[in-house]
């Protein structure tokens, strides 16, 4: 009999703390199978389940702060090593997949402590782990692998990473899933299902990277944030001592308990929880290098991609989801029509850009993750969960982040994800045969089609597309993707839209590609034929005229053309600098084509600082560019990130030193501080002129070069040449250009010419090398568009 109400109460309890509900795809079955096979993991002998309030709140508050610690550390450690390799947005990328892996680790930790230590042994190893990385702190940027090489930067980041943070990270990485398995042995009223205590994990991450950009880095120094990181960590191994206090009279083995009742996930469970979670993952590190190669290497830009997908963990990972999912699932394709559309146009649209790609990221991490969560084990299997999870996101992170950039000569992988999302709809698994064969295939048939006869049809002996025919298409089928929306349909038509799309931007001009660490440089012919010119992201970084409108090839020394063309302000600078009878010692940071030498004179002496080796070999290529080659062959390349490079060079060298290192508009934040400056001017003649190219679409910068100049108390002009609308490249572009003079009587050449001011240099405050508000930047610069100024 009591064996009999042991039972009966042990159902009981199990159908009143586990209600049956839809499942998040809209079938109504798969959280009810989960929840009605959930068992228990305490034995009828053991005490009832508790409702304490007290430990609900010790373990919540211990999983929020250590998904805090967790997520605060990866933009502040990011932003500490950014420097050592020219603020290029790859240093995220690399970030996120090295900070994966070790997630994986931690996951992996907690998953074989669970299985095979008792809760006793498990939370002594894991206090002497939180022990032992508090003598490692505070956290700070390893020396021991000295300067980063000029090839394998990759390797050599991960290197860096692992010995300066990979202990701090790794003892809070495993933090989830094991406090939640502690929690699944405790016998509180809850125990069942702690699938819930991730919610407060995500939100304790969420809540980082929300606080970062607006609070952290504006107010904090870098070192001030590493501090307090630390006392972060020493609290939370307070509030993990007391979970550990809390349950030290449960000593059962996770899955070697003999009270296990539900089998092991199955291989088919296991590539689906990998496959869900590879595709958001992918997206995550694709997206944050899309948007951050236009802006700037900046923190609040990687936190934007990330606290999103960190959001859909807090709305999904629930009992009842907070987003109408099905409803999701149509909008998929909309934004996928969208998103290809955007591809194409609207790169001077940034905001717009950026809401587009945002939202088509986090709708798609939300399908996938409702899905994962459908798909989810009972508690006894939940750090298995966690760990293949984990696994497929490092995955995904590697194929973005380190695979694709070797691989592909351009970015290839973000369309790639985009159609791999559209397949994870529930309703492309649906589909049967017959649907396939009477919807994708006539699509793809006749798209392809259409496609072989583009080809055909095209003129290959000119440098851009014959007629509109390209954009028609491409604007019509991304217009039926908009308003017929059925997923089938839409997973269909993205490879042959992104097809086209390649096509079409490939037969401007011939297009060639150079990827490298850095990014992807793009080589390409305009205007007939006549010019060919070098671009990163949406910028252009050198162009020459290589054909007469005759037809005839262009012969002699080039002329400098876009920012570099001799009228522009950074050729008067040029101009401005006293000549020498042998000749001046000129610097510039940044070569793209090499397109300044042929402003300077026969005598002159020329010294490049570039970090990429590629823009080195293309510069250097008389078949390309014909700058160096004819213009100064003894031209000196340096490679190697500026701020290292420079300072090796002898002090008070150069007659006039350019800065100008922007890649796309993204800004190497680390050229623009109080100790660069000071670099800078070391570096320069007494008479000598600095010049900063200070061009950029998002952000205001001439309020922080005013705060550098205010603080080094030297003097400094600025000029805003707003050029007419060029019709061929033959004509200069708009700059802004800053020219700053250790004394007054350098820059009295400049003076006096028309367009040159003196600069502003208001109270916006200096940045220094662990300090930065790109967001304030960013503010300014809109305000001032939208404000008519």
């Amino acid at each position: 009999m009591r064996l009999l109400q042991g039972k009966n109460r042990a159902a009981f309890n199990q159908i009143c703390v586990h209600p049956c509900h839809n499942h998040p795809d809209g079938t109504g079955s798969g959280n009810r199978r989960v929840n009605e096979n959930m068992p228990s993991t305490m034995t009828n002998d053991q005490q009832p389940a508790r409702s304490g309030a007290a430990m609900l709140g010790a373990f919540t508050l211990a999983i929020f702060t250590s998904a805090f610690l967790l997520f605060a550390i990866q933009p502040m450690f990011t932003k500490m090593v950014l420097p050592q390799l020219g603020g290029s947005p790859a240093v995220w990328s690399v970030a996120m997949v090295f900070f994966q892996a070790l997630l994986l680790g931690g996951y992996l930790y907690a998953h074989l402590s669970t299985r095979y230590l008792t809760t006793r042994q498990a939370a002594s190893v894991h206090l002497g782990l939180l022990v032992a990385t508090m003598l490692v702190l505070p956290i700070g940027v390893s020396a021991a692998l000295g300067s980063p090489p000029t090839d394998g930067q990759a390797g050599w980041l991960v290197g860096v990473f692992l010995l300066s943070v990979g202990l701090p990270f790794f003892a809070v990485a495993g933090n989830g899933p094991l406090l939640q398995a502690w929690f699944s042995r405790s016998g509180h009223a809850h125990a069942r299902d702690p699938y819930f205590l991730y919610g407060a994990s995500n939100l304790g991450s969420f809540a980082a990277l929300l606080l970062y950009p607006v609070l952290f880095e504006p107010l904090l120094r870098v070192r001030e944030q590493s501090l307090g990181w630390s006392a972060g960590f020493v609290l939370l191994a307070v509030f993990i001592a007391i979970c550990a206090w809390m349950i030290r009279n449960s000593d059962a083995v996770g899955a070697a308990s003999p009270q296990a009742k539900t089998p092991p996930p199955d291989l088919r469970a296991i590539l689906g929880w990998i496959a869900l979670s590879f595709v958001p993952s992918g997206l995550l590190v694709a997206v944050t290098a899309h948007l951050s190669t236009d802006v700037a290497a900046a923190p609040f830009l990687w936190v934007m991609p990330l606290a999103l997908f960190l959001l859909t963990f807090v709305l999904i990972f629930r009992e009842k989801p907070l987003l109408p999912i099905p409803a999701l699932e149509r909008i998929l394709p909309i934004l996928a029509g969208g998103l290809v559309l955007f591809s194409y146009f609207g790169s001077h649209m940034f905001v717009v850009v950026l809401v587009v790609h945002c939202a088509f990221f986090f709708v798609a991490t939300v399908i996938c993750h409702s899905r994962l969560y459908g798909l989810r084990p009972t508690a006894e299997h939940l750090t298995a969960f966690y760990l293949w999870m984990s696994f497929g996101g490092v995955l995904g992170g590697l194929f973005a982040g380190l695979l694709a950039p070797v691989i592909f000569n351009r970015v290839l992988e973000y369309p790639i994800l985009v159609v791999a999302s559209v397949l994870a709809l529930p309703a492309i698994g649906r589909a049967s045969r017959r649907d396939v064969l009477t919807r994708v295939v006539p699509i793809l048939a006749l798209g392809f089609a259409a496609i072989l006869l583009l080809l055909a049809t095209h003129d290959w002996g000119a440098s851009e597309p014959g007629g509109a025919v390209y954009l028609t298409f491409l604007i019509s089928a991304g217009l039926a993707m908009l308003l017929y929306s059925r997923p089938l349909l839409v997973a269909a038509m993205l490879p042959m839209l992104f097809i086209t799309l390649d096509i079409l931007q490939n037969m401007q001009g011939g297009r060639s590609y150079s990827r490298s660490f850095f990014g992807v440089h793009k080589i390409e012919t305009q205007t007939g034929g006549q010019f060919r010119i070098l671009s990163h992201g949406t910028t252009i970084h050198g162009a020459m005229r290589i054909f007469n409108e005759d037809g005839s090839p262009v012969t002699g020394r080039p002329r400098p053309l876009t920012y570099y063309h001799p009228e522009a302000p950074i050729a008067e600078t040029l101009l401005a600098t006293p000549r020498a009878e042998a000749g001046r010692n000129l610097g510039v940071v940044g070569l793209g084509a090499g397109a300044h030498v042929c402003n300077g004179l026969d005598k002159d002496r020329w010294t490049y600082f570039e970090i990429d080796a590629s823009v080195e070999r293309i510069a250097r290529d008389p078949k390309l560019f014909r700058f160096l080659s004819v213009c100064a062959p003894q031209t000196r390349i340096v490679l190697g990130d500026a701020r290292l490079t420079l300072a090796k060079e002898p002090q008070g060298g150069f007659d006039n030193l350019l800065i100008d290192a922007f890649s796309s508009d993204a800004i190497p934040m680390h050229l623009m501080t109080r100790e660069a400056l000071a670099l800078y001017l070391s570096a320069l003649k007494p008479d000598g002129i600095l010049t900063l190219h200070i061009s950029n679409r998002h952000l205001e910068l001439e309020s922080v070069v005013g705060a550098l100049v205010r603080d080094a108390k030297v003097e400094a002009l600025i000029k805003y040449d707003n050029a007419p609308a060029y019709k061929t490249l033959d004509e200069r572009v708009s700059s802004v250009v800053v020219a700053i003079g250790k004394t007054s009587g350098a820059l009295a050449p400049l003076a006096g010419q028309q367009g040159w001011a003196a600069l502003q240099t208001g109270k916006t405050e200096v940045w220094t090398d662990d300090y930065s508000n790109i967001l304030g930047a960013l503010w300014r610069r809109y305000a001032k568009r939208f404000g008519g100024e």
